[in-house]
């Protein structure tokens, strides 16, 4: 059996589950030992054990992956690094459908005794990406988060009216908190910006049938703040990503890849260009249509008279 067949049974054998080009090695390994062990006879030298013939399969799948998705559009991949590979029939606008309806499953985690997982994989929701997204924003950005439900919104103009107006989370970054206490007292006396405040628009799916609508409601409902950002649990193709960093270009709003099994290695894809001032107008706006958004200056209103953050007013619900 040729690679590409081990590995696209592989893939749809777990459809919509996601594997790095290491983890489909192992897999392949594990599931088709007579040709693993005919091929690691007959690579010569550089072959002399298992992880080496891992190593291997591994490569090959990356080099040979532009050519088999040239010839067939259910193999995907996600941008980032490491890339995952995963099977899917279906359009890339049923993809988002689907997944804004019924959600993705996560992508399973290797163990020590087999790459195989063993458990259904738990199902990832738009909901449930927000707790992930705050602990990668605490633990290496130093950003506290909070989440804005449109639910707390009037709607006092109508159906529609408040479309593309919120952002899923809000976060505040203290710039100074590790700054000695004259610094930021003369910080405070001459009313220098000791904060930043950030405003995130959360996807589980971005690729080619939704990025421009995803990234046009980030510019949407972000701009107003510091710094903007586009979220997505998985980006799929090099055309989307090409887009994004042309987008990116014009609008300055950046993109980040979650990683859902392991938040803190989430990726920022493409950096936010820093917004000079807010935009207080929209912060009003914003406030005015929505309780979890005056929550959330409420917040930042302590912050400056404290000159601290407190940790358990961001605690995520």
């Amino acid at each position: 059996m040729a690679l590409k067949d081990m590995v696209f049974k592989c893939l749809k054998d777990a459809a919509g589950q996601q594997f790095t080009a290491r983890q489909l090695a192992e897999m392949i390994v594990e599931k088709y030992p007579e040709q693993a062990s005919h091929k690691k006879a007959n690579s010569g030298s550089n072959v002399q054990t298992m992880l080496d013939l891992i190593e291997q399969f591994a490569a090959e799948i990356g080099s040979r992956r532009p050519g088999w998705q040239e010839k067939n559009t259910q193999l995907k991949t996600t941008s980032g690094r490491p890339r995952k590979y995963y099977w899917s029939e279906h359009s890339d606008e049923a993809e988002v459908n689907l997944s804004d309806s019924l959600g993705l499953p996560a992508k399973p985690l290797a163990t020590e005794q087999s790459a195989l997982p063993s458990d259904p994989p738990a199902i990832i929701t738009e909901h449930s990406l927000y707790p992930l997204l705050a602990k990668y924003l605490k633990s290496e950005l130093d950003v506290f988060s909070m989440r804005i439900d449109e639910k707390t919104s009037s709607n006092k103009g109508g159906m529609g009216s408040n479309e593309w107006l919120h952002p899923d989370l809000v976060g505040l970054e203290d710039l100074a908190s590790d700054w000695v206490d004259v610094i930021k007292s003369c910080v405070a006396e001459l009313s220098e910006r000791r904060a930043r405040l950030w405003s995130f628009e959360v996807k589980i799916l971005i690729n080619r049938s939704n990025v421009r609508k995803s990234y046009f409601q980030t510019v949407s409902n972000s701009s107003w703040a510091h710094y903007g950002y586009l979220v997505a649990a998985t980006v799929e193709g090099e055309d989307t990503m090409r887009e994004l960093q042309m987008l990116s270009a014009t609008h300055g709003i950046g993109v980040i890849q979650l990683d859902v099994n392991e938040p803190t290695e989430s990726q920022i894809l493409i950096p936010a260009k820093e917004r000079a001032t807010l935009d207080w107008e929209m912060c009003n706006r914003l406030a005015e249509e929505n309780k979890d958004f005056t929550s959330y200056l409420q917040k930042i209103g302590d912050f400056s008279k404290l000159g601290k953050v407190l940790p358990t007013e961001w605690l995520m619900k």
